[in-house]
């Protein structure tokens, strides 16, 4: 079901408690809402269609990825970039890492880890920031 984009700042600012089996609901309300929003967005975590739960889903060029409770593990390489976000007007600027790792469970809730870089970096940590309750 596509809900709509939460767009009020105390509730973004909380935040997330992770997910288990109970939340495949949340996923597919997650993916529904991204697929509906695709032209706004490249990314979008589970607060952002108001529940508090640290899923995220994001476009990794041919296709849509969901990580369950992601946690970045290390990051490297900072840098300044200027973001925008589907909950806030306009954008900002804010120190992103060129490379992470990040621990989190598939769609078949098994434990994962990988390395990213570049944009798909940038998108995690957007998200991953949604879940720890931080705006940019």
């Amino acid at each position: 079901m596509v809900r709509p984009i939460i767009k009020d700042v105390l509730f973004l600012n909380q935040k997330s408690q992770y997910a288990d089996e109970n939340d495949s609901q949340v996923i597919t309300d997650l993916l529904d809402t991204f697929k509906a929003n695709h032209k706004q967005c490249i990314g979008m975590a589970a607060n952002m269609i108001g529940v508090k739960k640290r899923i995220i889903v994001f476009n990794i060029g041919f296709a849509d990825m969901i990580m369950i409770n992601p946690v970045i593990t290390k990051k490297s390489g900072d840098y300044e970039t200027e973001e925008g976000c589907l909950s806030l007007s306009g954008t900002r600027k804010t120190i992103r890492y060129k490379n992470i790792e990040v621990e989190f469970l598939d769609m078949n809730f098994k434990k994962q880890r990988q390395k990213y870089s570049g944009i798909t970096a940038q998108i995690i940590q957007h998200e991953t920031d949604h879940c720890d309750g931080i705006l940019i």
